[in-house]
């Protein structure tokens, strides 16, 4: 039965073009995921805050190098788009942004973000999330990007609006961490003819 509606991105426009590599104020650089850096993603999972907001830890490189593996996959079935967040010049790994949840019929996304303790608070996660953000609703023709968290993560929330995202509610119960359930704030972006904020402010982990 054929649908009655374009669909916003037609399948195949994004896999048919390389990842690209986005440039974040603030000497960061967002580019694909490399497995050589397994290492550092194994590492970030240290963190307690990161393990908090993502309840999972990676327990080997190899492990970590499976999940970049599962992240480079997404590109290439239009189901996702991950990037690192890196120091521009010395490739350090600060952080992860990353499209999720494609919708390409609706032309939707979800985006979620986190970063290492030593790029919290110079305004690189915002950043990072704005730039993503407005590349997927003006270059690439999304028309809504979505952004959760817990209620109980407030630095999350702090970035999701330096980055731009309207608050639009709270889903009750949504998520289970091992402290139980939590509210879940979602926020979104939806385009306008006008690109959004370029993000700023302190960075923090967000949403997984």
């Amino acid at each position: 039965m054929p649908y009655l509606v374009a669909p916003a991105i037609p399948a195949g426009a994004l896999a048919a073009t390389g990842q690209p590599t986005l440039p974040v104020a603030g000497g960061a650089l967002l580019r694909p995921w490399l497995l050589t850096d397994a290492a550092a993603v194994r590492e970030a999972f240290e963190d307690p805050a990161i393990q908090r907001w993502h309840m999972r830890r990676a327990d080997s490189v190899a492990e970590a190098r499976g999940w970049i593996e599962a992240w480079q996959s997404e590109w290439a079935s239009e189901t996702g788009a991950h990037w690192a967040l890196v120091d521009a010049e010395s490739d350090t790994l600060w952080g992860r942004v990353a499209l999720k949840s494609f919708a390409l019929r609706d032309g939707t996304a979800e985006i979620a973000y986190w970063t290492v303790p030593s790029a919290r608070g110079r305004g690189l996660c915002p950043g990072a999330a704005a730039v993503v953000t407005r590349w997927a609703l003006h270059e690439r023709g999304f028309h809504r990007v979505e952004l959760e968290h817990s209620t109980a993560n407030h630095a999350s929330c702090r970035v999701a609006v330096k980055a731009g995202f309207v608050a639009e509610g709270i889903r009750r119960g949504a998520w289970l961490h091992a402290d139980g359930r939590h509210d879940v704030h979602l926020h979104a972006r939806v385009r306008s003819p006008r690109p959004g904020p370029s993000g700023g402010g302190p960075a923090a982990t967000g949403a997984g």
